[in-house]
């Protein structure tokens, strides 16, 4: 899925379209200390997981306002229909879909229930079929809502913040490294076109080794972090690459792997600061 700014930047992308697959996490066996340190460090504490909305929003919408997002929605031109809430569910990339039919489940007849079926028609594509002319106001309309916000959560966490904080502990990672993965897997996607987060993990494999397998971590997040990079730059919508450069590889280079405040960053020239 994806959002804002240049992803508005959060784009998942047009062609070819991110599937939404969970990621299987790496079999490896870890130390049990490094098990116990990765466990007692993870991105879901609350804290942490705070944290990271507020930096993805910085790059998906520009503010740190994350809980802001939920009315958001617009076509922002990258081939992947209308991207919108809290982690840019696309029209196009099978999310927003998703999403759509689990708040239905929990709110039947609710205010987005009539536009299933075109969904699953431009799913795929960037159609507005059937949605235009009063999808983006009905969207707005259904954000007042707790069950949609919630709903909203609940597909964020399934779908992306969940698989990547599960494939960094398994890959003993801490909280920085977690964030690496959620940020990769939210633009990306885990489909299995060669830029999917599935994808950069395995690019980066070839070029170092994760904790879990005896390498360092800066190293292999650094690796990660390369990969990423020449992902994002197949992809005109995703070129600007300063959500690393000027983010998490300034983290990195710091020696945060817990990610701890104060954290101070740039993303597409914009300065953000976590006290």
């Amino acid at each position: 899925m994806l959002a804002a700014g240049a992803l508005l930047g959060s784009a998942l992308l047009a062609v070819p379209v991110a599937a939404h697959a969970t990621a299987a996490p790496d079999p490896a066996v870890r130390p049990a200390a490094t098990v116990a340190a990765v466990a007692a460090a993870g991105l879901d504490d609350p804290a942490k997981k705070e944290i990271a909305m507020k930096i993805v929003s910085s790059a998906e919408n520009s503010s740190l306002d994350w809980k802001a997002q939920y009315k958001y929605i617009e076509d922002i031109g990258d081939g992947r229909g209308y991207t919108a809430g809290i982690i840019g569910f696309c029209s196009g990339t099978g999310d927003m879909l998703d999403l759509v039919e689990y708040y239905t489940q929990v709110k039947p007849g609710n205010v987005l229930a009539k536009y299933l079926p075109a969904l699953r028609n431009v799913d795929g594509s960037d159609s507005h079929a059937g949605l235009d002319p009063n999808f983006t106001r009905d969207w707005a309309k259904a954000a007042q809502d707790a069950e949609f916000r919630k709903a909203q959560d609940h597909e964020r966490d399934r779908v992306y913040f969940n698989p990547s904080v599960e494939q960094g502990k398994s890959d003993g990672v801490g909280v920085l490294g977690q964030f690496i993965y959620y940020d990769a897997i939210v633009m990306h996607g885990d489909g299995t076109d060669s830029t999917s987060f599935r994808n950069i993990r395995g690019r980066a494999l070839s070029k170092a080794k994760p904790p879990s397998r005896g390498g360092n971590e800066t190293t292999w997040l650094n690796a990660f972090l390369d990969a990423r990079v020449w992902a994002m730059k197949q992809e005109e919508a995703h070129s600007d690459t300063s959500r690393v450069d000027t983010a998490q590889r300034v983290f990195l280079r710091k020696g945060n792997l817990n990610l701890d405040p104060p954290l101070d960053w740039k993303v597409y020239g914009d300065s953000f600061h976590i006290g």
